[in-house]
């Protein structure tokens, strides 16, 4: 395996392999989504730990799933004041959800800390305005629009899970993540898989496989299985989520003709309209071909249009010159 850092390179031999890619947000497009001052709801989070400032900024956080009520709690924490928070999940599924969460009692000591005013269900955001940065945004619940003057859109619906380097080794995937076994095996033997690239399923869902996929990987079976049931424990937690809040239908409606799909290259939903799969957008309008190589707006159109998700190739992401010269001596090594 071929790797790249800041100041170099290098090989790496293995005997097993645990693959832990994590995962990244869903973008769905909508009419302004592109403006300066909207982000992701994790890429504002993660902006925020970088040293972000927000004092005296409006933030609206939209999308779905637990993730916002964290970023909404990291907003306030930076000065933001947080004037709403729109899920699109629907009030009765939400309901529910919370009256399960007895089963996870600090999950519901975590909930109570980080109730939110301004909490929005069955809502979603229709567009964004504004003319050199984002001014305000439109919301729709319940058939009814109206809009909220905000300095700042955090909109996230969900994880995709990162499967490109499963898909280099010929691991076999279901449900748009890497499938393994209960030892965390993939189809591929002395491959291993852990984590959100399995399936979202949160921190403590993923810390239980990754010790799983490391004791299995390192032979020690009877470790491995002592914590199947923690696993099971949390697994459970993370289909109520994956209940709870999934994506409702009405959200590709959010999406015209002039909204881009492509943002790197600049291609618009109403460009592939007449596409019948991602081969054919990508040949005629270059969608995907840019810098981030599809990995955005591929997910995008998955979800839209129903296209299967592409084969990767290598390298997985941009590399230096000196670099592919040596991936392609590796490659030609026998």
């Amino acid at each position: 395996m071929l790797f790249e850092t800041a100041d170099g390179g290098g090989v790496v031999y293995w005997q097993k392999l645990i693959l832990c890619c994590g995962a990244r947000e869903l973008s769905l497009p909508f009419p302004g989504w592109t403006l300066p001052g909207v982000t992701g709801a994790g890429g504002l989070q993660a902006q925020i730990k970088q040293g972000l400032a927000l004092k005296g900024e409006k933030v609206v956080i939209a999308g779905s799933g637990p993730l916002l009520l964290a970023v909404a709690d990291t907003v306030n924490k930076a000065g933001g004041e947080v004037t709403n928070i729109i899920e699109q999940a629907p009030l009765p599924a939400l309901l529910r959800f919370a009256g399960g969460l007895w089963r996870w009692p600090q999950k519901l000591r975590q909930l109570a800390t980080l109730a939110p005013k301004g909490y929005l269900s069955g809502t979603q955001v229709n567009r964004a305005h504004g003319t050199t940065r984002l001014e305000a945004v439109t919301l729709r619940q319940r058939g009814v629009e109206r809009t909220i003057a905000c300095d700042r859109l955090a909109i996230g619906y969900g994880l995709i899970p990162n499967i490109e380097t499963a898909l280099l080794f010929g691991c076999a995937t279901a449900q748009e993540a890497i499938q393994v076994n209960r030892w965390q095996q993939t189809s591929i033997a002395d491959i291993y898989a852990a984590g959100e690239c399995t399936g979202f399923g949160g921190s403590e869902l993923a810390l239980a496989e990754g010790e799983i996929a490391g004791f299995a990987a390192a032979g020690a079976s009877h470790q491995a299985q002592a914590l199947f049931a923690r696993r099971a424990r949390w697994q459970r937690f993370a289909d109520a989520i994956n209940r709870a809040f999934r994506l409702a239908e009405s959200l590709k409606n959010a999406a015209t003709p002039e909204s881009l799909l492509c943002r790197c290259e600049d291609v618009r939903c109403g460009d592939v309209a007449a596409a019948d799969d991602w081969l054919q957008a990508k040949l005629t309008q270059r969608c995907g071909m840019g810098a981030c190589q599809g990995r955005t707006c591929a997910a995008s159109a998955r979800w839209l249009y129903g296209w299967p998700l592409p084969q990767p190739r290598e390298p997985l992401s941009p590399a230096r010159a000196e670099t592919l010269i040596a991936l392609a001596r590796l490659s030609a090594e026998p």
